[in-house]
């Protein structure tokens, strides 16, 4: 488990955005979790610069957003 970055904002479309330092994985090899292990969604999207690119998260169903913005998540592969 890595650390993937904080939640900088929730976009029109309900997807989580965050920066991160290096280029992750996209799709459902690459599960993203909270600081308490609690699945958050998948990677949809990688997009902006390559040494510091956004990323696009696509919550679970059950998962509020917005209570998100401000936290940390990680990363695990499979």
């Amino acid at each position: 488990m890595r650390r993937l970055g904080k939640v900088l904002h929730v976009s029109s479309r309900g997807s989580l955005v965050l920066r991160t330092d290096k280029t992750p994985p996209m799709g459902k090899q690459a599960r993203v979790l909270d600081k308490k292990a609690q699945e958050i969604g998948i990677i949809i999207d990688v997009f902006g610069p390559v040494k510091s690119p956004f990323v696009s998260i696509r919550p679970k169903g059950n998962i509020d957003p917005q209570k998100l913005v401000g936290q940390m998540l990680y990363l695990v592969k499979e």
